[in-house]
């Protein structure tokens, strides 16, 4: 898990950033209807990126240990085998006869 938060935090910083300064751009105009809504962006990406993605979650994930992975035996069953690098493919028995798993 520190691994994971630890190649994110550069991700999550950068996106939040030009968000932020984006959504800042946008609080000098004249305009009374657009500049709250810039500021309440602006700030709710701060502390979205920050407070919440960025200490929230992983202490969250760290207390919870393995429990954060657990998912009930319904729902695994009623959700689809997502093979992304195709691990699967390696496991699979060699011959002419095996009968081939569907991969969503």
């Amino acid at each position: 898990m520190v691994d994971g938060v630890r190649h994110s935090v550069r991700v999550v910083t950068a996106a939040a950033l030009i968000m932020f300064t984006v959504f800042v751009g946008f609080v000098p105009l004249d305009d009374a209807l657009i500049k709250p809504i810039a500021f309440a962006l602006a700030v709710g990406v701060a502390i979205d990126a920050f407070a919440v993605r960025l200490s929230l979650v992983p202490a969250v994930f760290a207390l919870a240990g393995r429990y954060a992975w657990w998912l009930p035996r319904e729902l695994d069953r009623l959700l689809p085998d997502f093979d992304v690098e195709g691990t699967s493919l390696q496991k699979r028995p060699a011959g002419k006869h095996a009968k081939p798993r569907a991969h969503v």
